[in-house]
């Protein structure tokens, strides 16, 4: 890089998915400072803290920078450094081994949240390499809103911010902390700004359920019940946009008998809403047109997903906000590979039946491995034996329902890789440790693959340390290795142009414009139908009985029996300073949210003695842990709010960074999952709190 001072535009990844749209002040191969671009396609100028914390993230002195080979016992902190030839030798090695042994489906290739590029070549590495199991955390992060769209109304149905809403329903969603998916809060503020109104659900009061017209603040894990009382007024009162139904529906008459025993007042009682609260935002979404939802991840993070996200996109069907301008659309692709191809399934087109969690009857089209399934395989060999793997980008010990059987999973395996940017409690575990290059340090795209519709554009700032590759690269050359050469390039980039092929761009050319954007079009039912089996939206599922799941959204019962022993409720948030489990090392950041805190509310907090700051214990059938009392009225006094994603960098290796101590998944369990994808139990899990003294 040029000694002399520029400014690059470039996008943000890698914090969250991304989205922001930066200006990078670069002097001497240093970022000196960042701000939001004004122009930014999603942003409009925006940054949050974790954007201003990423020059700290590139030169932290701990990052890793060299190859590493174990040298200890796995999780006692010692390595050898080797070579990069080495290093991608021994994986080589060690995967044909197994390979020959057992089969191509004994390995198997992990991701964390996708951050760009980076997942879809894993996909490809493994289709090549013989693998079908790719294992990340779809089944509670995406895939049941996007895969049970695909089998409800043919898509993935995505706010339209770009259109005005008279009303947006922020459905367990909190943009302005987790700007989820690119769905930057920018671009919902705007709205507001506007006239937009907001109804929000959430257990919480957040800074957006204070500005909205109505909040329902609702007992974690009930979403799906509330829905089909939603369903219940709407259809009960008429209020739902009979032209559309009368056309556009498969198995509405279905829906309407089965909805009438969801009454507010019934579901009042298995939610903790109103009756007259519940009735009040139902007529609002109905009534308004178009309204959209914004739903976040969280109504995916327990065993109920699949009817929870039925019923919602019945609600955004009947009303005729599917496909309009400011609902919830079909986002239309720019001119781009295909997943398909680009991942190259033509390689592995038995991998639908081969897929660790087929064996599973989970619903047809997911493209990962559920962890629960994963780690089946390793420690009961079901269907088939696993015995290596390699992580990208991921920190499965901390990530993943119950940790312990993630732990005792890692360790039995005979040989495990992991790329990461810092040493992690997983990459303690592994038998080789690979230095990953991270933002702002090689070419990417972002957004690829997310269903929103765009693409965009990340292009190299400054040079990464000598030793630290992007994923991308590592996977093209461990491709050479142990798959045909001719599917990989001489440079890893190849694999980025092959993506804008079709647009005829160069990446110069893609870095010019900044991103890529499919064609604004609506209503496309009109011409072709839904892409169903029945060509309209399937309210009754008609390949229910094919998929042995039920053709009608439903609400059979809570998650966990009320049980005086855990007589709270436990839920948890993403912190808006951290990315999951990755972070906690950035001193930036950490001053901010220095300590892992558990939200109770002054009420109960005073009932079990508990004092603002405290050490306190939380504990569920499943484990305990420790984190601090912090008090807030902005959660129910039956609620217990803790923080996910916690570990101690600077305990040290030598205390495995004190993995367990407030790790929320020690408290999780991942006995009831979910049919459809999987899914455990995050939230809505009975629990008990206590101070320490």
């Amino acid at each position: 890089m040029s000694g002399n001072i520029e400014w690059v535009r470039t996008h943000c990844s890698r914090m969250d998915h991304g989205g922001c749209s930066l200006l990078v002040r670069v002097k001497d191969n240093r970022i000196v400072k960042i701000k939001g671009d004004p122009n930014g396609f999603l942003n409009k100028g925006y940054i949050c803290p974790k954007a201003l914390a990423l020059p700290e993230r590139l030169n932290h002195p701990l990052r890793l920078k060299h190859p590493l080979k174990r040298a200890g016992n796995r999780g006692e902190g010692r390595w050898k450094r080797i070579s990069w030839p080495e290093a991608l030798n021994e994986i080589k090695d060690n995967f044909q081994k197994i390979k020959e042994r057992y089969t191509p489906k004994a390995v198997a290739f992990g991701q964390g949240m996708p951050k760009g590029l980076e997942l879809f070549a894993l996909i490809r590495l493994a289709n090549a390499f013989g693998s079908p199991n790719v294992v990340a955390v779809q089944d509670v992060c995406h895939a049941p809103r996007e895969i049970t769209g695909v089998h409800t109304c043919g898509f993935y149905p995505v706010v339209d911010f770009h259109h005005k809403s008279r009303l947006m329903v922020i459905w367990a969603s909190n943009p302005p902390s987790t700007n989820e998916e690119g769905q930057v809060c920018s671009l919902l503020f705007k709205q507001i700004r506007e006239g937009t109104e907001l109804v929000v659900i959430d257990p919480r009061r957040t800074a957006l359920a204070e500005r909205a017209k109505l909040w329902l603040q609702l007992r974690p894990g009930t979403d799906n019940a509330l829905a089909l009382a939603f369903l219940n007024v709407i259809i009960g009162e008429k209020l739902y946009n009979r032209a559309f139904v009368e056309q556009w529906t498969h198995g509405f008459d279905e829906l309407a008998a089965h909805v009438r025993n969801f009454t507010p007042e019934k579901i009042s009682e298995i939610t903790w809403v109103d009756p007259d609260l519940i009735r009040e935002a139902a007529r609002f979404y109905a009534l308004s047109h178009p309204a959209a939802i914004q739903w976040g991840n969280p109504i995916e993070q327990n065993a109920h997903t699949f009817d929870t996200v039925r019923a919602i996109i019945c609600l955004m069907a009947i009303c005729g906000n599917l496909d309009v301008p400011g609902g919830n659309i079909q986002a239309n692709e720019p001119e781009i590979l295909s997943l398909g191809k680009f991942a190259r399934a033509d390689l592995l087109p038995a991998k639908r039946k081969e897929m660790i969690h087929a064996f599973h009857n989970t619903i047809p089209r997911m493209m990962t491995v559920p962890p629960a399934y994963f780690r089946k395989a390793v420690l009961e060999d079901t269907p088939y034996a696993v015995r290596g793997a390699y992580f990208q980008g991921a920190n499965p010990l901390l990530s993943y329902a119950e940790s312990r059987l993630t732990l005792n999973a890692l360790e039995k395996l005979d040989f495990l890789a992991v790329s990461d940017i810092f040493m992690t409690p997983t990459a303690l575990l592994a038998d080789i440790v690979l230095p990953a290059a991270t933002t702002f340090e090689f070419n990417d795209i972002g957004h690829y693959g997310l269903g929103h519709g765009y693409i965009l554009a990340r292009p190299k700032v400054v040079d990464p340390p000598e030793e630290c590759w992007p994923d991308l690269k590592i996977i093209n050359e461990l491709g050479k290795l142990l798959t045909s050469p001719e599917l990989w390039y001489e440079d890893y980039e190849g694999l980025i142009q092959e993506v804008l092929r079709p647009s005829g761009l160069s990446y110069a050319e893609f870095v010019e414009k900044g991103y890529l954007h499919g064609p604004e079009r609506f209503r496309k039912y009109l011409s072709s139908g839904f892409r169903t089996p029945s060509t309209k939206v399937e309210i009754s599922l008609s390949l229910a009985r094919k998929f042995g799941l039920p053709a009608l959204p439903n609400f059979s019962g809570l998650l966990e029996e009320d049980d005086p022993a855990y007589p709270l409720i436990l839920t948890s948030c993403k912190s808006r300073y951290y990315l999951h489990s990755s972070y906690r090392w950035l001193e930036t950041l950490r001053k901010y949210r220095p300590k892992p805190k558990t939200e109770i509310h002054p009420v109960t907090a005073a009932k079990h003695g508990i004092e603002e700051g405290d050490e306190v214990i939380i504990e569920t059938r499943n484990g305990s842990i420790v984190q601090h009392a912090h008090l807030t009225d902005r959660i129910h006094p039956r609620v217990i709010n803790t923080a996910y994603g916690w570990w101690f960098p600077e305990a040290g290796a030598a205390s495995f960074y004190e993995w367990e101590k407030s790790n929320y998944n020690m408290l999780t369990s991942s006995e009831n999952l979910g049919q459809a994808f999987g899914t455990p139990n995050l939230k809505g899990i009975g629990c008990r709190i206590k101070p320490i003294r």
